[in-house]
């Protein structure tokens, strides 16, 4: 007999800044099981303020919480769509998991900020909310991300083969899943952020299908040796990254001005597989097997770049371990609110480096 569904949604906005992913899933057996999704685009005006945010700004309180109660609007929108396709009353779900919009990692000085207002999305819509999940970690003297990876451990995991679960989002992660040890887990360094910026700024395309403008283009090998140079490439896990560090200011930086804007966009993606390459042999020792979420997924030649990076590696989309690769993270952040509605932790403290298992975020009432 099966058991009454458990029905949590995740709401995922990311440092692409594309816009909303929301997911319903029902969280009542061991596997989860989308119910049904629904992604909402940023209206080009929000993501132009939100981008703006990241940059110190006069009267930025005042604008940063202005765009928390929009952000709000758009999660309950997304919500309120969600559940009229799922043929889904509100009452029936149990909480939101909402992650809000980072504009600012610094847990090197003991805060991460991800905007939204969490008490007006439980008003508008009528659901318990969890958020801010990252500062319970960033308190224990953790990096407060990646927090996805306690997700994968739980689900994800074989008895018999070495994998490692790579979401290529602004940001790339990966969690590695060793049979028999702990899992770890780390931001690698920049993921779709560096070419999307890229191709906004000379194309006015919002990112670069299939990597095709980076295919007409030739790799800088000095550039991206220098790229490469970065610190935060070779240091050790616990790391984690974002916009504070990997900009189009940092990239100027390496730039003659002289280079030819394909060739720029072609190293961009080299650097990314590269950097992902690099990590995945250096801190996930013997892995078999690299099964790749988040929108890089569908660039094919980044995922071709990483092929043969990593020969010795079976590289595939997540769909084929059966969670959906465009909605792995919305997914884990429903189970995540989940750990936090029954008081179980959600973070990792060998993956985060914090002192100890932590129950995370704050619970907004309905």
């Amino acid at each position: 007999m099966s058991s009454a569904p458990d029905l949590y949604i995740g709401i995922m906005s990311g440092t692409s800044l594309d816009g909303v992913d929301a997911a319903l899933v029902d969280l009542s057996q061991a596997a989860p099981r989308l119910v049904a999704s629904q992604y909402q685009p940023y209206p080009q005006p929000l993501k132009d303020a939100l981008l703006a945010l990241h940059q110190p700004a006069h009267n930025e309180l005042h604008q940063a919480q202005l765009i928390a109660n929009q952000l709000a609007r758009e999660y309950a929108d997304a919500t309120q769509r969600l559940l009229k396709k799922a043929g889904v009353a509100a009452s029936q779900v149990q909480a939101i998991g909402c992650h809000g919009q980072t504009i600012r990692h610094r847990p090197e000085h003991g805060y991460t900020i991800q905007l939204n207002n969490a008490a007006l999305l439980a008003e508008l819509t009528g659901i318990h909310v969890v958020s801010d999940f990252r500062s319970r970690d960033i308190a224990a003297g953790g990096q407060g991300a990646p927090l996805v990876p306690a997700f994968h451990d739980k689900v994800l995991r074989h008895p018999n083969i070495h994998r490692v679960i790579l979401n290529i989002g602004g940001i790339a992660n990966v969690t590695d899943l060793p049979v028999g040890k702990q899992t770890l887990g780390f931001d690698t360094g920049p993921g779709n952020l560096l070419m999307d910026a890229w191709i906004a700024k000379h194309q006015g395309k919002s990112y670069d299908k299939d990597g095709a403008w980076a295919t007409s283009g030739k790799v800088i090998p000095e550039l991206l040796q220098g790229l490469l140079a970065e610190a935060f490439f070779s240091a050790r896990p616990p790391k984690s990254t974002g916009r504070d560090l990997f900009n189009l200011d940092w990239l100027t930086q390496h730039l003659s001005g002289n280079e030819m804007p394909a060739d720029v966009q072609a190293t961009l993606l080299a650097l990314t597989g590269d950097s992902i390459a690099h990590a995945v042999l250096h801190f996930c020792t013997g892995v078999e097997a690299v099964y790749v979420c988040g929108g890089g997924a569908h660039n094919s030649r980044l995922m071709s770049h990483l092929q043969l990076a990593l020969p010795q590696c079976t590289i595939k989309k997540s769909d084929s371990v059966g969670i959906d690769t465009d909605w792995m993270e919305a997914i884990a952040f429903a189970w995540l609110a989940q750990q936090t509605m029954t008081l179980r932790p959600g973070n990792l403290p060998a993956v985060t480096g914090a002192k100890h298992p932590c129950v995370l975020g704050a619970i907004y009432p309905a």
